[in-house]
């Protein structure tokens, strides 16, 4: 039986646990420090709470108050406008035009070749190899910027690679072998750590469906490092 609850005062955010845009909107939350009452979709049975409150039926998807945020970037922006601790907003190396140009080409070219790469047969012209290709074009540019430094603005993280991260994994896993050979060993390093790390361990536990009337979930939880899944 499930748990019947009252709606908490938090802010709500509907989630799919492995897309990359709903990972980083988790990710600069948890950064920020604010806490959402978390709402986990199944993206081919889609509660209609979440149909009703978001205009792109797309996660995520920020609802506070009569205010709805459903692009990924905008709810990062909101979690980090409220409280930035990490400083994520300011690069320590460059400027914030630099920092949200290099996200801008990340969510533009290199996520339409990463999809037709990874989903080619979706994409009636799509070559996989091609496209493959294209996208390690981005690829390689992390790859020189993350010489010499941990991450992509100097020796913290900032807004940029927490944006950028998610979808660089996505590339990885769709032939995980194969990047791994190629010779960009410190893009390797810079997604190894972030997959390795606590902060990744937080966002990715395995939440059920979420159903009306089910007990809340309120992210982020501390979770004990020996049951938390990320598979």
């Amino acid at each position: 039986m499930r748990q019947m609850t009252g709606m908490t005062d938090l802010p709500i955010l509907y989630s799919f646990r492995r897309c990359p845009y709903a990972m980083r909107a988790r990710l600069a939350i948890l950064a920020s420090g604010q806490s959402v009452e978390l709402r986990e979709i199944v993206l081919r049975d889609k509660a209609p709470e979440f149909l009703e409150a978001s205009p792109s039926a797309t996660v995520p998807c920020l609802k506070h108050g009569a205010s709805v945020l459903d692009e990924s970037l905008d709810i990062m922006l909101w979690a980090l406008e409220r409280s930035d601790p990490e400083v994520w907003l300011q690069p320590e190396e460059g400027d914030r035009e630099t920092m949200f140009s290099l996200i801008e080409e990340c969510d533009g070219p290199f996520k339409r070749h990463l999809d037709r790469y990874k989903y080619d047969t979706r994409y009636q012209d799509a070559n996989k190899q091609e496209e493959r290709a294209s996208a390690s074009v981005f690829l390689r540019k992390l790859n020189d910027r993350l010489q010499g430094r941990a991450w992509l603005f100097g020796s913290r993280p900032s807004l940029a690679d927490y944006a950028i991260l998610p979808f660089v994994r996505q590339f990885a896993n769709a032939d995980r072998a194969w990047f791994d050979a190629e010779d960009w060993t410190a893009l390797i390093e810079w997604l190894k750590a972030f997959e390795a790390s606590e902060r990744f361990q937080t966002i990715m536990p395995k939440w059920e469906k979420w159903h009306s009337g089910d007990a809340p979930v309120v992210f982020p939880v501390v979770l004990e490092k020996k049951t938390a899944t990320t598979r």
